[in-house]
């Protein structure tokens, strides 16, 4: 039998001297979570309120599919390139922080020397031991900025990629987002069609709404079944939204 990634002998490893060191030398896994349950539910979220728009408005289920399909393209990549730009400006805020500290060490020493002190005595330390901790941060200056980023500004050292972010983002909007519009397509292309699609797609969707809240439940350690459920309820929230505005403005498009 194997053993379980998470049993205490896998856990023991991993906390050995040797599986220390190696955990440290690959560095902080970076976490995708949020780019691909963000791109997910507001794929499905946005594409959804269309097709409930557009049903709402008793338009052509032709429509449906031009608009959806248009919308799943377009605001997927306007969602990809504006989480590459927010997490590449992080990065950049990160960096021009970095140099700042670097600067100041240089420039005032002995008052980057107090910060570092005072951040530890506010821990704890003090005396003899507080000096040999400032004295030890402060003889690297790799480690006297990282300490600074950490402890004064409160930000991580390393961060999200920006591109395989934006990536994350953009595959699951498209994946969760074309869901909707599929009873719509086959509706369109297989003989006979679909008598319900509007049904079928409400369905279809409710189900992505609830696999990606459990998906987020299982990886972050929640309970599934709430996750699901409230996915489910934000998401169908903004699909009855949706259909009643086109509903309210379901005679506009007769008159144009």
């Amino acid at each position: 039998m194997g053993r379980s990634l998470s049993g205490p002998e896998h856990l023991r490893d991993m906390h050995t001297p040797a599986g220390v060191s190696q955990r440290l030398e690959e560095g902080t896994p970076q976490s995708y979570l949020k780019d691909m349950v963000y791109g997910g539910i507001d794929g499905t979220i946005t594409t959804f309120a269309v097709v409930s728009g557009v049903v709402g408005a008793e338009l052509a289920a032709g429509i449906v599919v031009i608009l959806g399909l248009a919308n799943l393209i377009a605001d997927g990549f306007s969602m990809a390139v504006s989480n590459f730009l927010g997490t590449h400006a992080e990065q950049q805020y990160r960096h021009m922080i970095r140099k700042d500290e670097a600067n100041e060490i240089q420039l005032i020493p002995e008052g980057e020397r107090e910060e570092i002190r005072q951040i530890y005595a506010a821990k704890g330390f003090e005396g003899e031991l507080l000096e040999q901790v400032v004295d030890v941060i402060t003889s690297d200056e790799q480690v006297w900025v990282d300490t600074m980023l950490l402890e004064e500004h409160g930000l991580l050292l390393d961060g999200p990629e920006p591109k395989r972010a934006a990536s994350w983002t953009f595959v699951a909007f498209l994946v969760a987002g074309i869901v909707p519009i599929v009873p719509f397509i086959i509706n369109l292309i297989v003989d006979g069609g679909i008598a319900t699609p509007f049904l079928w797609s409400s369905i279809a969707t409710a189900i992505t709404f609830l696999a990606i809240g459990v998906f987020k439940a299982r990886v972050v350690g929640g309970n599934k079944i709430v996750a699901g459920i409230e996915t489910v309820a934000v998401g169908g929230m903004a699909a009855v939204l949706a259909y009643g505005v086109g509903w309210l403005l379901r005679g506009v498009a007769d008159g144009l």
